[in-house]
């Protein structure tokens, strides 16, 4: 595993990671890049960075837009385990990536999470055949058991995003203040189910192409 590369500090990027991608990009063919890493990692914000600066060459589809309905997760009881693998619809991830791989239909409709409503919302990014890299971030890329297995053979390159543990929590303290929720349930989220979550994706590290400090 290389040991290469930082996740953006505000809107600096590290040129080494989008050297990577761009090369990705211009590689003459339909290319898909993971990006992954445990909770609060900072998935979101490298990925974003990365489609921003790469512009129409890219475009970002995101696990969370298959999560399940809060409704089946309530009629599952699963609703307080909500991120855990079992929470999201892991063949449905794999067969829009297959779609995405393939590049023969005139464009794919991804669909994406609102934190706000904690819903997905279909039909939601479009993503045209001309669009050489498609960038795909989410907890569990690199799981190798279930329908999660399916997602690695997908992906040309993974990226593991691994920060400091203290930064990981505080950030995801802070998100989940941000959409509401007490400091103290804030803080019990994220040392509590989180915090579970984030050790089966620690247990998937070894598998990345890429390790992100």
């Amino acid at each position: 595993m290389n040991q290469d590369g930082a996740v953006p500090d505000g809107d600096e990027l590290d040129p080494a990671l989008l050297d990577r991608a761009r090369s990705l990009a211009r590689s003459g063919r339909r290319r898909l890049l993971g990006i992954t890493g445990p909770p609060g990692a900072g998935k979101s914000t490298l990925a974003q960075a990365l489609v921003a600066a790469l512009g129409d060459d890219a475009r970002l589809v995101g696990m969370d837009g298959f999560h399940l309905a809060e409704a089946e997760l309530h009629r599952l009881g699963r609703h307080g385990r909500k991120g855990a693998p079992d929470t999201f619809d892991a063949g449905g991830y794999a067969a829009l990536l297959r779609r995405l791989r393939a590049a023969d239909e005139p464009v794919v409709y991804a669909p994406s999470f609102d934190r706000s409503l904690e819903e997905s919302i279909a039909g939601a990014v479009p993503v045209p055949r001309s669009v050489p890299l498609v960038v795909t971030e989410g907890n569990y890329l690199l799981v190798d058991d279930g329908a999660w297995a399916a997602v690695r053979p997908l992906l040309d390159e993974c990226w593991y995003v691994d920060p400091d543990e203290t930064v990981r929590i505080e950030r995801l303290v802070a998100r989940h203040e941000l959409f509401g929720r007490s400091p103290q349930a804030a803080r019990d989220r994220s040392l509590g189910s989180d915090q579970r979550n984030a050790e089966v994706v620690a247990a998937t590290r070894a598998r990345a192409d890429l390790l992100v400090r």
